[in-house]
């Protein structure tokens, strides 16, 4: 098996047409097409059904997909590690986190890094959990900043805790303070609340709303489907409460009240994740270090 011919199966799968492929990988079509049959041999089993105007993938070529974008993947990290990596002057790091650590906590880390290894590119990916686990899976991540517990524990890879955060209410100064004026609110208090709340797919959604199902009651929503940024702004507007992480908070500055929850309160874990069977780049290990010891 040839790391040429696991490019060209990987670019008839995505295009699904040999000849779009070819042009895609830079080669001639019927060269593409007698190294994917090579390959086939070597298997053992046809990795497409051939029909005309229609290329799908067989069991075969299902199974070996993501095997091959991963193999990729891995292969282009080691070109970057080998090829642009001298004694950290020079590489890249892919970092994915949830939209509300990128506002929270990288800024002043990444601002460190940055000024240490000023050639280094920082490749940053935001994104839930579930999505930063599914692109460390197939190597397009090098480090992802997830919040515990996983969705979907994956004994593929480590995770690091790396801090513990409080989450708070905020809310518009010129609107009532939440729990009836109280200097800290309960989750029983935001019943009848009018709440902006994030997109589908944020753990701080799925964390609020289940908070609120566990004092018996649905949130509800004034506003709904916003990422960090414009639920802030929506608060500000005096559209909802919304419950935030503590950092995030006291980053936003003027224009929002914050109202602490009164214990247990609720919070997050936020890991420091990466795959277990590749270490990560260099660079990569460096920023960790960082992040680590922040």
């Amino acid at each position: 098996m040839q790391f040429q011919q696991l490019q060209y199966f990987v670019a008839v799968a995505e295009t699904r047409h040999f000849t779009r492929a070819a042009d895609l990988v830079h080669v001639a079509q019927p060269s593409l097409s007698q190294q994917i049959k090579a390959l086939e041999r070597e298997l053992g089993a046809d990795l497409f059904r051939r029909a005309r105007g229609n290329i799908t993938l067989t069991d075969a070529g299902e199974a070996l997909l993501p095997l091959a974008r991963r193999i990729l993947a891995d292969a282009d990290t080691a070109r970057h590690e080998v090829q642009e990596l001298a004694q950290l002057r020079r590489g890249r790091v892919r970092l994915g986190a949830t939209p509300s650590v990128c506002t929270g906590l990288l800024p002043d880390v990444l601002r460190a890094f940055h000024d240490r290894y000023p050639g280094i590119r920082l490749l940053i990916e935001e994104g839930g959990s579930h999505d930063l686990v599914r692109e460390l899976a197939r190597g397009a991540l090098d480090l992802a900043l997830v919040v515990l517990p996983l969705p979907t524990p994956s004994p593929a890879l480590t995770t690091v805790e790396l801090l513990r955060e409080d989450l708070v209410v905020v809310s518009s100064p010129d609107a009532a303070r939440p729990g009836r004026g109280s200097r800290t609110v309960r989750v029983a208090d935001l019943e009848g609340e009018r709440m902006v709340m994030f997109r589908h797919g944020y753990d701080l959604r799925e964390l609020t709303v289940a908070a609120c199902r566990a004092e018996g009651f649905e949130p509800d929503f004034a506003v709904e489907g916003g990422e960090m940024d414009a639920v802030l702004g929506f608060v500000r507007a005096g559209l909802g409460v919304a419950v935030v992480p503590r950092m995030v908070a006291a980053r936003s500055g003027r224009g929002l009240r914050v109202t602490p929850l009164a214990r247990p309160g609720l919070h997050r874990t936020i890991a420091l994740a990466h795959r277990s069977d590749v270490a990560p780049p260099r660079a990569a290990r460096e920023l960790q270090r960082m992040l680590l010891e922040r």
